[in-house]
Parts: structure tokens; C-alpha cells; sequence
């Protein structure tokens, strides 16, 4: 009854699909056309930026943006494409932020490497060169990436330091050799030509020393042993030759110079050893006897060589004779003739009271020039005592106007001190100041240094309240300690430690001796409060450990990896929070595990890459197959054709289901197109049957017709209106394409028993095709109403009257339905005679059903 509706809605349905299928396949095609355009524009770039950064911007293919990627490589371009494809594309965008990362990367190391060439510049032209200079400027550059003229400029420049270094080494070793020569000489001055020959080369090297370019890296107190060790030898030296010439003069003027060589060497000797000058005079007119000058001339020369010898006492009952001063007398004097000429009052003060210390007895010119130098002396400090006045009242006027300059109370103090310096540097050069100007400079020192005074009382002060407060922290902290070893939560306890840390550095300055003391007892206390939190810690560092190690244990490719590894994050988290760990143990125990999960991440990351490619490789292969598919033309007959294409479909559909999976995104896609593509083929094998059932519908209709007609001629009535010949039947049937299955040997046997009864007695078929009337009419009936095909209304009566029949034998028998194919088969054998009526009946049920059979 609603049979018509069925069939609108399936034609509806089966034209929205196709032209949905359709309009898919042009979107797709369109689709490739336009990747593929790009992908040749992609790989035409050769390096052009501009034209890759455009490409970039206006494609929608992933792939093609990441092609034309690879082209782009300066650091503006770089910036445009990332910022353009941040939220689109996440790897261009992360393509570009790894190349501006290595071009700012090599900027950054550029400039420090441009800091280390400059540095090195710098301690080329410093005059002090220090080798820890060095080291620090290797150690700079080996944590520096430089470009090739970079490095070799500091190459050049290294070398350059490397022999600098190398001679400041060989100046320095040759001052240190030349001075453990020079220590050597007096102890072998067998010749004393050689020994000033040396003494002079010595002398000589030690000015090339001074002059060296390197001079300023020599340690000071090499320079001073040297120059002592110079002066020292000089005057063994000195003294040797004076003994030689005094032993070579004539007697009253060798016993002379004896003499003053014993008096000289005995004043040294008594200087030595503690002695007075009245000692020595003592020493000297004891001396006396026939060898006593010989004896004085001998112990002298050996006290000048040695320096600590004491003169050898003469005989008694001598007198003895004026002897020469000591060399060091003589320089000494000198010196204090050179510092008057020079105006150093101050040294020349110096000299004048070591002459004084050390008395000699002097030749009356030695004397007469002593009592002139000390003359001039006195002039000379009567006059900077008047100048030391002036230069006291300035200093008074400018310790006066401090207090109105502002200064900062460090500098103040400082300042003042430094007055207080020069005031008695005045005093030991200019002689002492009035009383009244000494009062006057002291108060007014006294009024600037009050700020400061008061500044640093009040430091003081805070001083002893900070150590008061850290006496008070000390406690606090024996109390927590006492309340932690009876059982308090360890967390408050770590929160506490480290308040009292925070607490203990915020205190403030203190004194050197108590803040020790202090510091100590806090630190005592503190460890006892901590010591139950300590071995806890160590519990947690266990557990801790434990949970890297099964983070390193976990297998990325097992399928719940994620799952474990993110409760192993949350028990570290739990255990975190419940006991914090010290910031250090902390932070190398979570640097471990998190190089374990990110092992973990980065493998499965890898893998899920190889998955993709994979992916990709699977969606490649089955682009394949719908190119082909896509692709595919046939050739030679209908059979042929459509044995082509159920190969092409079967071969496909075994590939496409080998393909494995493709990526996510394309899944919908390329299932569309290779549906799409299938299709196609489909619809070509089903038209190519269309065509092929329309030529075996004709044909079977033409062979049934001749078969109708030919038992049609057998009727007598027939026969006498001109027959033809069984040859022309014979062509008839054969100029009809042979039909396929078992159709063509029903309608053969038929048509054949006809056939062979052309032209003979067929009184007996006739009867049976007169008695196969009625029931080919009913055969014809029960196909219509199978077929649900009209009748007619002359056959409405039997028409029920037959559904009736078929459906009481369908529910009594219980068996299958004959199927329609065998009722074709059954009614193209049967030999029966049909008027015009049936024939059509016959043609309209073959039009309906027989053809879409076929």
C-alpha cells in the first residue's frame, strides 16, 4: 500500500548522497590541485625569505607552511612568521623560536667573547700582570662559543700574555740567583778585584732590573733584600780594602789606621752586643805592646767582614791611637749631608740621632764636618719650626670648618684622623707646637669628631641591644629545642628553623669577641632543635631517592607509563609538602626527578614521532590507492571490464585495510576520497552491467518471442498463412546473442522441441500447448502478485483469489519461497500458447523484475 512512499525516499536518498559525494570529490580534487601548486612553489624558493614568508602566511596546508619554513633565516622574517604562526601552526612557530633561540644564543656569546678580547687588551697594557688574572681569562673564554677572527685574535692576544708571564718568571729567577750570589761574595772575596768586578755586575743587573718592562711585577721586598744585600756587600767590600791599606803603610801610619779600625770596629761590636760608648774608649786605651796595631789591624778587618766579631782588646800599658771611623758611620753622614741638601729635615733628624747613638772617636776633619752638618741642622729646624706654626694654624683653620661641610660620619672620623697625623708629623719635623695652638687645634678636633662620637656611641649601643636580642634568640631557640625532642610536628619545626635563621641574620652588627660567642651558642641550639628534623630529613631523602628510582625504572612504551609516572609526581608532591627538605638536598633530589620524567616524556615523545611519521607513511599509501582508484580506466569487452574492475576493488580494499592507521586529522578525509574514488569504479562496473542486462533482457525477450512464434506456427490454423522454413528459423535464432546461464538452455530446449516438430504430426505437443494455457496465465498470475506487479482489472478476481492460495501454502508448508529466478526459468521452458495479452504480461514482469535480476 505504501510502497510508492519507500521508493520516493530511497530515490531521494540516493540522489542527496551522490551529489553530496560528488560536491565532496570536486572539493577534493580542487583540494590537491592547490597543495600541490604550493608544495612546487615550496620547493622552487631556493632560499628566498620574502617569497617564503608570503607562502607562509597565505597557505592552509601544514606541510607546505613547514617546507617553505626551512627557507627562512633571518632574525626580522623569523620574528613576522612567529608571531603570525604562534596560535596557527604550532611547528613553524616552533621552528622559528629555535632559530631566533641559536641567533640570539651566538649574539650573546659573541659579546662575551668581544668582553674577554677587550679584557685582554686591558692586562696587555696593565704594567702589573698577575697570573690569576690570567687564569681568570682563560676560564671566561673556555665558557665562551667565538667565531673563528675571534678566536684568533684571542689566540694572538694569549700568546702575547703567555710571554709576558714567561718574563716576569725569568726576571723574577734571575733577581733570585742574583741575589743568593750576591749573599755568597763576602764569604769569597779571596780576590778582591774579582769580588768588585762581580759586585759591580751585580749592581748593573739590579739597574737593568729596575728598568725591565716587567719591573712592576717584581715583589717589593725582593727589590729591598737586594738592595740591602748591594749595600751590605759594598761595605765588606769597603772595609776589606781599608785592613789591606793599613797594612800596607808605614808603621806610625799603620798603628794610626789600626787604631781607628779597632775603635771603629770596637764601636760596632760594643753597638752589637749591647755595650757603651765609654766601653769602647775603654776597649781602646787598653790597647797597647809592640804587635798591637798588627792585632787591631787583624780584628778589625775580621769584625768589618764578619759584622758581629768584637774588636780584639790591645795589650795593656798602650795608649791607644785615634782609629778610623766605622764605613757605616762615614755613610751615615753622608746621608745626613744629602738630606740637608735635599730639605728632608725629617731624616736628616733620623741621621743626626743614629750619629748621636753610635759615638766614635772622629778625625778632627770628620768632626769639623759633623759640627757644620749639625749647625745647618739647627738652622734648618728653626726655620720649618717657624713654617711648622703656619702649617699648624691651617691645620687648625680646616678642622674648624668640618663640622660645616656635611661630611659622612666614616669620613668624618677619617678626616679628623688624619689631622691628628699631620699634627704630629709636624711635631717630629718642626719641634713641638705653643700650648695655647695645641688647646685650639684639640677643641676644635674634639667639636668635629662630636657627631661621629655620638654616631658611633649610638652604633655601639645598638650593638649591645642586638646582642641582648640574639641572647634572647638563644633562648627561644633552647626552648623550641626542649619542645621538639618531647615530640612537635617536624614540619612547624622546619618553619621554625628557618624563621630563626631569617631572624639571626637580620640582627644586626655586634661585637667581633661576643658575636663569636654568640654565634656559637646559637648554632649549638639551633642543632639541637633540628637534630630529630635532621634524621627525618635523611628518612625523606631515602624516599625520595626511592621515587627516582622508579621514575628511572618506568618503560615508555608500557601503556599505564603516563599514569604511573603521574602518581609518582603526585606522592613526591605529597612528601614535599609534608616534610620541605633543605633548599639544596631539595633541589638536586627534584632536578634528578624531573630528568627521570622528562627521560620519560622525551622517549614517549619520540615514539609518538615515529608513530607519526609512520602515520604519515599510511596516509601517503592510501593517497595512492585513491589515485589509482581515482585513476583507473578499462579496457576490452563488458566481462573483461568488470572482471578488471572487481580485481581493482578486491586489491584495493586488501590494501587499504593494510595500510594501517593514518593521522587523526586526515582520517575523515581520506576516507571520504577513497569512498568517493570507489564509488566511481562502482558506479563504471554498475553501468557496464546496466548496459550488459538491458542486451540480455532484449535478447531473452527476442528468443521468448521466437520461441512463442515458432510454437505458434505449429498450430494448423497458422501453418497455412505461408510458414517459414526450419533454415530461416535456424537464422532467426541465431542472429539472437546467446543468452547467459541457464536461460539460454531453457528458451535451447524449448525452442528445439519446437523445432523438430516443424513440419510433422504435432498433435501431441500441440495438446500439451493448449493444456499449458491455463497454467501459464496462472504461473504469469503468481508472478505478478510476487512482483507486485498490475494485473489488470479483468484479472482482480483470481488475482486474490490467488494471493489467498500462496499465502495458505506459504503457512502450511512452512518452506522457503521458490525464488524468482527459477520461476523465470520455469516459465521460459515451459511450451505453452499465449495470446497478445499474456505476451505483454510476460514482457512487463522480464522489464520489472528479470532485468533488475540480471
Amino acid at each position: 500500500m505504501f510502497e510508492f512512499i519507500f521508493k520516493r525516499n530511497g530515490e531521494s536518498a540516493g540522489v542527496a548522497p551522490a551529489a553530496t559525494e560528488t560536491a565532496a570529490g570536486a572539493a577534493a580534487a580542487a583540494s590537491a590541485e592547490r597543495r600541490e601548486q604550493q608544495t612546487r612553489q615550496a620547493a622552487a624558493l631556493a632560499g628566498d625569505e620574502a617569497a617564503a614568508v608570503a607562502l607562509i602566511l597565505q597557505s592552509e596546508f601544514a606541510g607546505v607552511r613547514l617546507q617553505a619554513a626551512e627557507h627562512v633565516r633571518s632574525l626580522p622574517l623569523l620574528e613576522q612568521v612567529l608571531q603570525a604562526m604562534r596560535n596557527t601552526d604550532r611547528r613553524v612557530a616552533k621552528l622559528m623560536q629555535s632559530r631566533l633561540d641559536a641567533i640570539r644564543y651566538h649574539e650573546a656569546e659573541q659579546r662575551k667573547a668581544a668582553v674577554c678580547l677587550e679584557l685582554a687588551a686591558r692586562m696587555l697594557a696593565d704594567e702589573k700582570l698577575t697570573p690569576n688574572q690570567v687564569a681568570e681569562l682563560d676560564r671566561q673564554w673556555s665558557i665562551t662559543t667565538a667565531d673563528a677572527a675571534q678566536a684568533i685574535s684571542f689566540a694572538s692576544q694569549r700568546m702575547a700574555l703567555d710571554a709576558r708571564l714567561q718574563a716576569q718568571v725569568q726576571l723574577q729567577r734571575q733577581m733570585i740567583d742574583a741575589l743568593a750570589a750576591l749573599r755568597q761574595l763576602p764569604a769569597s772575596m779571596d780576590d778582591k778585584a774579582a769580588a768588585q768586578a762581580a759586585l759591580d755586575q751585580y749592581a748593573a743587573q739590579f739597574e737593568r732590573c729596575q728598568q725591565d718592562a716587567e719591573h712592576a711585577t717584581l715583589p717589593k721586598h725582593l727589590l729591598t733584600d737586594f738592595a740591602a744585600a748591594l749595600n751590605q756587600t759594598r761595605a765588606a767590600l769597603a772595609a776589606g780594602q781599608a785592613a789591606l791599606a793599613a797594612k800596607a803603610a808605614p808603621a806610625p801610619a799603620q798603628q794610626q789606621a789600626a787604631t781607628a779600625v779597632a775603635d771603629s770596629a770596637g764601636a760596632d761590636a760594643a753597638r752589637l752586643n749591647g755595650a757603651t760608648s765609654d766601653d769602647v774608649e775603654a776597649g781602646g786605651a787598653a790597647a797597647s805592646g809592640p804587635n798591637s796595631s798588627e792585632d787591631a789591624l787583624v780584628n778589625a778587618s775580621a769584625g768589618a767582614a764578619a759584622g758581629t766579631m768584637p774588636a780584639k782588646a790591645a795589650p795593656a800599658g798602650r795608649a791607644a791611637k785615634p782609629a778610623a771611623p766605622d764605613p757605616q758611620f762615614l755613610s751615615t753622614l753622608d746621608a745626613l749631608e744629602q738630606a740637608l741638601e735635599q730639605g728632608l729635615l725629617h731624616a736628616a733628624a733620623e741621621h743626626d740621632k743614629w750619629l748621636k747613638e753610635h759615638k766614635a772617636r772622629l778625625a778632627p776633619a770628620v768632626t769639623e764636618r759633623l759640627n757644620h752638618l749639625r749647625a745647618e741642622l739647627k738652622r734648618l729646624s728653626d726655620w720649618a719650626r717657624w713654617s711648622g706654626n703656619v702649617s699648624r694654624e691651617e691645620l687648625v683653620k680646616v678642622v674648624e670648618e668640618l663640622p660645616a661641610l656635611g661630611l659622612a660620619m666614616s669620613e668624618l672620623a677619617k678626616k679628623v684622623g688624619s689631622m691628628r697625623e699631620r699634627w704630629k708629623a709636624l711635631d717630629a719635623v718642626s719641634g713641638h707646637a705653643p700650648r695655647s695652638l695645641w688647646e685650639r687645634f684639640d677643641r676644635a678636633c674634639t667639636t668635629a669628631y662630636a657627631p661621629a662620637a655620638a654616631h658611633f656611641k649610638q652604633l655601639a649601643d645598638e650593638r649591645h641591644a642586638n646582642a641582648a636580642k640574639a641572647q634572647a634568640l638563644i633562648e627561644e631557640t633552647r626552648a623550641m629545642a626542649q619542645a621538639a625532642a618531647e615530640g612537635v610536628d617536624l614540619k612547624n619545626v622546619a618553619a621554625a628553623g628557618q624563621r630563626l635563621r631569617q631572624m639571626w641574620s637580620r640582627l644586626g652588627a655586634m661585637e667581633r669577641k661576643e658575636k663569636r660567642k654568640l654565634e656559637q651558642a646559637f648554632d649549638k641550639a639551633l642543632g639541637q632543635m633540628l637534630a630529630p628534623l635532621t634524621q627525618q630529613r635523611k628518612i625523606e631523602v631515602t624516599r625520595r631517592e626511592q621515587l627516582i628510582q622508579e621514575a628511572e625504572q618506568l618503560q615508555p612504551t608500557e601503556r599505564h607509563a603516563l599514569d604511573l609516572l603521574k602518581r609518582l609526581q603526585e606522592r613526591w608532591q605529597e612528601q614535599a609538602k609534608a616534610l620541605p627538605l633543605e633548599r639544596k638536598a631539595e633541589q638536586a633530589l627534584w632536578q634528578r626527578f624531573r630528568a627521570a620524567c622528562d627521560a620519560v616524556y622525551s622517549k614517549r615523545k619520540e615514539v609518538a614521532h615515529a608513530a607519526d611519521h609512520e602515520r604519515k607513511a599510511h596516509l601517503h599509501a592510501r593517497e595512492a590507492l585513491c589515485a589509482q582508484l581515482e585513476t583507473a580506466t578499462f579496457s576490452g569487452d563488458d566481462k573483461a571490464q568488470l572482471a578488471a574492475i572487481a580485481a581493482l576493488l578486491r586489491e584495493t580494499a586488501s590494501a587499504w585495510q593494510h595500510a594501517g592507521t593514518v593521522p587523526r586529522a586526515a582520517e575523515a578525509r581520506i576516507s571520504q576520497r577513497y569512498q568517493a574514488a570507489q564509488a566511481q569504479v562502482q558506479a563504471q562496473a554498475d553501468a557496464i552491467r546496466r548496459r550488459s542486462g538491458a542486451a540480455q533482457a532484449h535478447a531473452l525477450r527476442d528468443k521468448l518471442r521466437l520461441c512463442q512464434a515458432l510454437e505458434g506456427q505449429l498450430v494448423p490454423a497458422s501453418a497455412a498463412n505461408g510458414a517459414a522454413t526450419a533454415d530461416e528459423w535456424q537464422a532467426r535464432w541465431v542472429a539472437i546473442p546467446k543468452l547467459g546461464g541457464e536461460y539460454e538452455k531453457a528458451l535451447s530446449g524449448r525452442y528445439n522441441a519446437a523445432l523438430a516438430l516443424l513440419g510433422s504430426d504435432a498433435a501431441n505437443y500441440l495438446a500439451q500447448l493448449e493444456a499449458n494455457r491455463q497454467r501459464l496465465l496462472d504461473e504469469v498470475l503468481r508472478l505478478e502478485i510476487v512482483a507486485g506487479v498490475d494485473s489488470g482489472a479483468e484479472f482482480a478476481r483470481e488475482r486474490l483469489k490467488m494471493q489467498v492460495e500462496v499465502l495458505q501454502s506459504s503457512l502450511k508448508s512452512g518452506q522457503k519461497p521458490q525464488s524468482a529466478t527459477a520461476a523465470y526459468l520455469q516459465l521460459c521452458a515451459m511450451p505453452a500458447l499465449a495470446d497478445d495479452r499474456t505476451v505483454s504480461r510476460i514482457e512487463a514482469l522480464f522489464r520489472r523484475i528479470g532485468g533488475g535480476e540480471r
